[in-house]
């Protein structure tokens, strides 16, 4: 990976630009100076000077006991773990001090962009306390192996139905044991009608949907609500699909 993509990465871990150069450029050298990191980094002296204290602050650097003041990096794993240790006990405090935010019950929510949307799953799903109904292609369905794993482990219903009739975590077999899943026939909806491949159903716990496309790119978007009578038509709507399907396999 090139050092601008390092540093976009690092930027994540709370640095500046300038921090996640100078510490960039530490993890590349055994010890230095203010002013041998200077050198290397093209960063003022003044600037590689506040940046070195601000990653020593930060629990990015130590310093080296010396005549002269230098520095060393804090290994880039030792660096990511403590910071997300430091993350998660900030998560729970403001968890418990801040105020709770809940999306409204009515009215209806476009999620916009493949990250975006990929994290509102992730929350979805490990929030339902019920069950889930989750369709899309069976490829779509494999990449939340972790996700549906814990609410298998967990006891709740999992609900799966595969778009395309491949069947998800086919080497997992007891995974698959504490799961309904249903496998979408060829031919089973008309030849003209529109593909399905990137679509998304996502029920949770009788209700809340996210539904639309995803395929990987900027502009994906989909639906989120927890609208009653919209929750109701969309689990009326995949529950008889899954008659259809075991219909067909009769």
């Amino acid at each position: 990976m090139e050092d601008a993509a390092l540093i976009e990465k690092l930027l994540l871990f709370g640095l500046g630009r300038q921090e996640a150069a100078i510490y960039l450029c530490l993890l590349k050298q055994e010890e230095l100076t203010g002013y041998e990191a200077a050198k290397l980094t093209g960063i003022s002296r003044s600037n590689v000077y506040n940046g070195l204290a601000s990653l020593v602050e930060h629990g990015a650097a130590y310093i080296l006991e010396g005549t002269s003041t230098r520095y060393t990096a804090v290994g880039l794993s030792e660096f990511c773990e403590n910071r997300l240790r430091y993350l998660q006990r900030t998560k729970e405090e403001l968890e418990k001090n801040g105020p709770q935010k809940q999306l409204p019950k009515e009215g209806y929510i476009t999620i916009e962009g493949n990250g975006h949307i990929r994290d509102k799953i992730h929350h979805m799903i490990l929030s339902a306390e019920f069950r889930i109904y989750f369709s899309a292609s069976g490829v779509f369905l494999e990449e939340w192996k972790d996700e549906i794993g814990v609410l298998v482990q967990q006891g709740k219903k999992v609900v799966l139905i595969s778009e395309d009739g491949r069947i998800p975590f086919a080497e997992e077999q007891e995974m698959l044991e504490g799961i309904q899943l249903y496998l979408v026939p060829e031919g089973l909806y008309e030849s003209g009608e529109e593909d399905r491949s990137a679509q998304i159903r996502l029920i949770i716990d009788s209700e809340y949907v996210l539904t639309g496309e995803i395929g990987g790119k900027a502009q994906d978007a989909c639906l989120y609500s927890a609208q009653k009578n919209f929750v109701r038509v969309f689990k009326d709507a995949m529950r008889n699909e899954i008659e259809l399907i075991r219909l067909r396999e009769i």
